[in-house]
């Protein structure tokens, strides 16, 4: 992405790069205005965790299907606290992202393998384009409707080919989300209590059961009756 980024400076357009202050690729340039934002971490913690992570990749044994699918679990894991930490540090940054809200930009270019240029484009409003060669689960395949069958179209980092046998087809079926799971519900028990709830459609598989609590009532010690 850099030459990129500077090729455009050099053709008399405004860029304007937003990266971590701890960041391993991107640096100042000529061609471009830079905008760096602080975060919880150290260039060297950065270093050495991905080491870590690479040594443990590069040492497991991937002539089974099932190395190969712990190995593409392991490699999902490379970076998630540091992404975590980017997307805090510039979107709960209230003076960087004012600084970006001021540049009105055109357009922002990014991977949205590390999702925070992809949220802060969303929440400027700014047309997004994305630069990737692919995302793990496939979500560029799905945010981008293409079709990709699972009989012949292997997930990434999963080393299949595309002549898989039924077990790596069903390893391949890995685009699911709770919302989908949640969707094949036999029947719902809803436990509040719709008198006090706002007024909303139900489907039918929805039965109202009331607040119920988690222990058994106690018996009364002693019952009075009084009649009239």
């Amino acid at each position: 992405m850099k030459p990129i980024v500077e090729e455009l400076g050099r053709r008399g357009n405004q860029v304007v790069v937003v990266f971590p202050e701890a960041s391993l690729s991107m640096g100042p340039s000529e061609q471009t205005t830079t905008l760096t934002y602080p975060v919880n971490y150290t260039k060297a913690e950065l270093e050495a965790n991905l080491a870590d992570q690479l040594n443990t990749i590069l040492s497991i044994d991937i002539s089974t299907d099932l190395a190969k699918f712990q190995s593409f679990i392991i490699s999902l894991d490379v970076l998630p606290m540091f992404i975590l930490r980017n997307t805090e540090g510039l979107l709960f940054n209230k003076d960087s992202m004012k600084k970006l809200q001021d540049y009105n930009f055109d357009a922002i270019l990014t991977d949205p393998f590390e999702p925070v240029g992809a949220i802060a484009g969303e929440y400027l409003s700014v047309p997004a384009i994305y630069m990737l060669i692919n995302h793990p689960c496939g979500v560029d395949t799905l945010a981008s409707q293409c079709p990709a069958p699972a009989s012949y179209v292997p997930q990434a980092f999963t080393h299949f080919t595309d002549h898989m046998n039924l077990w790596q087809r069903n390893l391949n079926l890995r685009k699911t989300s709770m919302m989908e799971i949640m969707s094949r519900a036999a029947l719902w028990f809803l436990r509040f209590d719709f008198a006090v709830e706002f007024p909303r459609p139900v489907m039918p598989n929805m039965v109202m059961i009331g607040a119920t609590v988690s222990q058994k009532p106690k018996p009364l010690s002693q019952v009075s009756l009084f009649c009239s």
